[in-house]
């Protein structure tokens, strides 16, 4: 077969399910059996038009899950193994990719965004962009990408233990949450929506949950933020403990704006935390394989490609009671 199915963006707003031709093999490459979607915040952006530099029609879907269709020239993939796909496609060259940040390449391009994703039957990435799934299911491979960005923040933070304070319960908030507990902080997670929360509560049982209108005087060792609201990450440093680090997960049009005497009687340590680092997409893998993530509690929808022509719009006005939703292409 010359074709394939793929879910297709056409403009902000309008999705159709088309035949498009299969992608054509480029060296270094492997071509992928789709198996399985994660619908991402981005994901949402596109189909509502508000995602910055986009161009329509777009194919979208980043967080993904696929069979091999080939073996890696490394020898690493046979045919027929299930792969995480890490869809920061870098150039390899700027000094970001040489001093091994490739997650924050001058030039980096976002399968999905950039160019067109994974939301159809076949795909064709870089070798080095794939990784062995092991054991995982599908679904679970799926969630591995979005779960890295809140591992990595993590990770990067160096939170080993204390209080941290995770300002938004969304899923990239969720993984925060998480995986701050599995580093060994005593986890707070604070939101305005009581759904979010419920939810939340579900996936990070550990965790204290606070309505924002409930916040109070406290002060914590580690703060991340997951709102997508300059406003609240403006707030941020107020709730923040002196020597306490500050990690910003979601990016903002705006300006970021403390008053300069109280971060410094704080020494405050401000990061800013872009997308994963392949040590982080196994830790969540590693993590997934001990029973630490609750797979089936984060992954709350499901749909086929078909079906996501009704259900995404849904689900895209109505992410309160959504954690994660999955396009489930094969078994």
């Amino acid at each position: 077969m010359t074709e394939m199915t793929a879910l297709l963006c056409d403009e902000p707003g309008t999705l159709t399910v088309v035949r498009r031709p299969r992608p054509q093999d480029k060296p270094g490459h492997l071509r992928l059996a789709i198996q399985a979607i994660g619908i991402c915040g981005t994901d949402y952006h596109i189909y509502g038009g508000n995602q910055p530099f986009l161009q329509y029609p777009r194919v979208m879907g980043h967080e993904l899950s696929a069979r091999a269709m080939a073996d890696s020239a490394d020898g690493r993939i046979k045919t027929g193994d299930l792969v995480v796909v890490n869809p920061y496609l870098t150039c390899g060259t700027c000094r970001a990719c040489e001093i091994g940040k490739p997650n924050c390449c001058e030039n980096i391009a976002v399968l999905g965004v950039h160019t067109d994703g994974g939301m159809c039957e076949e795909i064709v990435v870089p070798e080095a962009n794939l990784i062995p799934a092991g054991d995982l299911s599908p679904k679970a491979a799926a969630m591995v990408e979005f779960l890295a960005i809140g591992a990595h923040g993590v990770r990067r933070s160096g939170v080993s233990g204390g209080t941290a304070l995770i300002v938004g319960a969304g899923p990239i908030g969720v993984g925060a949450a998480l995986f701050a507990a599995i580093a060994g902080a005593s986890v707070t997670l604070r939101d305005t929506s009581p759904d979010r929360l419920r939810l939340a509560q579900e996936i990070v049982q550990s965790a204290q949950i606070e309505l924002v209108s409930e916040a109070s005087d406290t002060v914590y060792d580690t703060l991340f933020d997951a709102t997508g609201n300059i406003g609240a990450m403006n707030a941020g440093l107020n709730y923040l403990a002196h020597g306490g680090n500050y990690v910003l997960l979601s990016v903002v049009k705006g300006d970021l704006s403390f008053a300069d005497p109280e971060f410094h009687k704080r020494e405050t340590t401000l990061f800013a935390s872009r997308n994963a680092l392949d040590v982080d997409f196994q830790h969540v893998m590693d993590c997934m394989a001990k029973g630490l993530v609750p797979v089936d509690k984060i992954a709350t929808h499901s749909t086929s490609i078909d079906g996501a022509v009704s259900d995404l719009p849904k689900w895209a006005a109505d992410r309160g009671t959504v954690v994660k939703a999955i396009i489930e292409v094969a078994a």
